[in-house]
C-alpha cells in the first residue's frame, strides 16, 4: 500500500479489487460487483462497526462497488467520488439499469401513488440519482416504485451553472461530519453537493478539493472561488463573503471571509485561494 492513498484505493490487508492486481500486493483479488443505493441515503464508515468513523455519505441511486461482506456490512468503493469503506448491506441493492434524472430540490419526497396525499418516503437530497419510467399529473414513476414530483428533477445531463448559488440553499443547515445532504454536512461535502450539481467531478477531501483549478490572490477573490485551509474549505458568495460547513457555528454559514481567516489561520495554518 506504500505511495497509494488508502481513502480511494480498493485495497487493504489481505484483499484488493481485482482491478489492483500488478497494482497493490494483496494475498487475494475478487471482482467487483456494481451495487446501487436503495436507502434515502448511507453512511460509508472507516469500519464495519457502525459506531466507527462516518467518513462518507452516499445519496439514493449513487453506485458502490462492493468487494466483500463484513457481517452486516458490504466493504467496497463510491464510484462517485471515489472513497472506501464499509456500507450496510440493508442500504443497497444490485445496480441495474442506470437512472434517467438527478434531484435538483435540495430536498425532495417520493409517493406511493401519483398523488401529494399519498404516503411518502424519504427525504431524498440533492443529487440523488432516479431512474423515471413513466409521467403522470406532474410527477415521475421511478424503478423503485415510487413517485418523484417532476418540478425537482432534471435529465442527467442537464446541469445548474453557479455553484455558488446551490451552496447557498445549503444556508442554516447542521454540521455533520461526514455528511452530504441537507440534514447535515460538513466543509467539504458541501462543496462536493455544489459542484455535483453543475455537473463537476469533486473529490471527497478539503486537501484533495484543494488542488482543484488554480491558485489566485486574495483581491482576486470573486463568486466560486474556494478558500482553504488544513483541513477546511468553504466557497465565496462575492469577493467578501463566504460561505461555509463549520464547526465553529456548526452549520452552514455566511460571514466576512477575513474575520475567518482571523479565526482559522491560527490553528489550521496559511490560507490558499482557488480558482475553478
Amino acid at each position: 500500500m506504500t505511495g497509494v492513498d488508502p481513502r480511494v484505493t480498493l485495497a487493504k490487508p489481505g484483499l484488493a479489487a481485482q482491478a489492483l492486481e500488478g497494482v497493490v500486493a494483496a494475498e487475494r483479488y475478487a471482482a467487483s460487483t456494481a451495487l446501487r443505493v436503495t436507502a434515502n441515503s448511507a453512511g460509508l464508515h472507516r469500519a464495519a462497526d457502525l459506531a466507527s468513523e462516518r467518513m462518507d455519505e452516499l445519496v439514493h441511486g449513487e453506485l458502490f462497488e462492493g468487494v466483500g461482506v463484513v457481517g452486516d456490512s458490504v466493504w467496497g468503493q463510491a464510484r462517485r467520488d471515489g472513497y472506501v469503506g464499509y456500507v450496510r448491506r440493508e442500504s443497497l441493492a444490485l445496480a441495474g439499469a442506470a437512472p434517467t434524472h438527478w434531484v435538483r430540490a435540495i430536498r425532495t419526497f417520493a409517493f406511493i401513488e401519483p398523488s401529494i396525499k399519498s404516503r411518502a418516503a424519504g427525504p431524498f437530497s440533492l443529487n440523488a440519482l432516479v431512474r423515471v419510467e413513466a409521467e403522470e399529473g406532474g410527477f415521475g414513476h421511478a424503478d423503485s416504485g415510487m413517485w418523484f414530483w417532476m418540478a425537482h428533477l432534471a435529465p442527467i445531463g442537464v446541469f445548474e451553472r453557479d455553484p455558488a448559488g446551490v451552496a447557498e440553499r445549503f444556508l442554516g443547515a447542521p454540521y455533520l461530519w461526514g455528511g452530504r445532504t441537507s440534514l447535515g454536512l460538513d466543509c467539504s461535502g458541501l462543496v462536493q453537493q455544489a459542484l455535483y450539481a453543475c455537473g463537476r467531478a469533486c473529490p471527497r477531501d478539503t486537501d484533495q478539493q484543494a488542488e482543484l483549478g488554480r491558485a489566485i490572490g486574495r483581491p482576486d477573490l470573486a463568486r466560486g472561488d474556494l478558500v482553504c485551509w488544513d483541513g477546511h474549505i468553504g466557497m465565496m458568495l462575492d469577493g467578501a463573503r463566504l460561505l461555509h460547513a463549520n464547526a465553529h457555528h456548526m452549520a452552514v454559514t455566511i460571514e466576512p471571509v477575513d474575520e475567518a481567516i482571523s479565526r482559522i489561520e491560527p490553528r489550521a495554518g496559511p490560507t490558499k485561494f482557488r480558482r475553478l
